[in-house]
């Protein structure tokens, strides 16, 4: 099957499965120890359901919204994700084409493989700085620096990644701790020639991060999981709302205490999520978190969910209670693998149709139309 024919999200999945060798899908697809958090992210959306309004007048549609004050074509962000270099080649500035030519926001991980300054000269509309606060300051500090100068838009600081989660098929794989492939893991990569060929000519490398090391400094000695700062706290919130005069969004919340003291310290928007299950297992998606935290704070900030998103009415019933739209993991990744920006953009594509329809089918014509009443929770 060819990414063009895909009719679902599920379909380039398993397009990407195909041309990935494992331990690179492994990477994008699994989640941290029994994978119970990343199960739950969809079963999350299966649980809710429908209640439609019918005998509406929806034969003019509109899938725009405001998304931090700003229109974005669907209420959708392409978000952070790494090592995208390794599903296609230059996958993160293809990403970032893609949401550029669709007039979606881009939120570009701290561990891209493209440099901030060529993001925003090659994919110009709404850049987002997804940062990781790592236990040395300086460097986080000089990214942030980097983006607001290359003139980004949005920074997102990451809250949940105090220490990594236990990402078992990663070790099983050998991508972690330290890149030391298993024999079977290297069998498979010979598996896949045209991967070999193309994506594999060129080493992973965290460019941004490089950039800010001292000299004789090994990029792939400081690049892991030790990296980041586990005394990340609240008392530092200040420093990067400081630091960053553009809008400022705190991801990695569940809970709408967090979130009240979020707000009270000045962020802009906020991210709920479990890191798409990749951190601590059993823990709630932000799907879930969304309601309490939406009565909580809502109207005061801007709400975002990810989290398990594969269907436009996932997107449906995100809006519907509460959040102005939801950021992107997965989905645009598999679209990346089976075929690069035109990938990402047939994935796109697929979840605009089916959110049009989930809007016409719920008798909405608009985004401000989804409301909280047309959600049913099944038992």
């Amino acid at each position: 099957m060819n990414y063009r024919d895909a009719i679902n999200i599920e379909a380039l999945r398993r397009i990407a499965r195909r041309r990935l060798p494992r331990f690179v899908f492994t990477y994008v697809d699994g989640g941290a120890e029994d994978g119970i958090s990343l199960r739950g992210n969809r079963e999350a959306f299966a649980k809710l359901q429908f209640r439609p309004r019918t005998l509406v007048d929806v034969s003019k549609r509109d899938l725009s919204t405001q998304i931090l004050g700003k229109r974005s074509a669907l209420p959708i962000v392409v978000g952070p994700t790494g090592l995208n270099g390794l599903s296609w080649r230059e996958g993160d500035m293809e990403l970032a084409r893609a949401a550029s030519r669709a007039g979606l926001p881009f939120a570009m991980s701290t561990v891209s493989m493209s440099f901030i300054e060529d993001i925003a000269r090659e994919a110009p509309g709404r850049l987002w700085l997804q940062a990781y606060v790592f236990s040395e300051r300086r460097i986080t500090d000089a990214l942030i620096q980097r983006a607001l100068e290359a003139g980004f838009e949005g920074l997102v600081l990451t809250s949940d990644f105090p220490v990594a989660g236990k990402r078992e098929g990663d070790w099983r794989t050998g991508l972690l701790p330290r890149q030391q492939f298993t024999l079977a893991t290297k069998l498979d990569m010979l598996m896949h020639p045209r991967w070999l060929a193309t994506v594999a000519t060129r080493r992973p490398r965290f460019v941004n991060v490089e950039r800010e090391l001292g000299p004789g400094q090994d990029v792939n000695n400081f690049v892991g999981h030790g990296m980041f700062d586990p005394s990340f706290r609240w008392d530092d919130l200040k420093h990067f709302r400081d630091l960053w005069p553009r809008k400022l969004l705190l991801k990695g919340l569940l809970r709408a205490d967090d979130a009240e003291r979020a707000v009270a310290l000045g962020v802009d928007g906020l991210v709920l999520s479990n890191h798409g299950g990749r951190q601590l297992d059993s823990a709630i998606s932000g799907i879930e978190a969304l309601p309490e935290v939406a009565r909580a704070v809502g109207g005061r900030v801007s709400i975002l969910v990810d989290g398990g998103v594969r269907r436009g009415s996932d997107i449906a019933k995100a809006i519907a209670l509460g959040a102005e739209g939801v950021l992107l993991g997965r989905a645009p990744v598999y679209g990346l693998a089976a075929g690069g920006a035109a990938g990402v953009t047939r994935a796109i594509e697929i979840l605009a149709d089916e959110f049009d329809r989930t809007l016409a089918l719920t008798g909405c014509r608009n985004v401000t139309e989804l409301t909280a009443d047309l959600i049913a929770k099944s038992a």
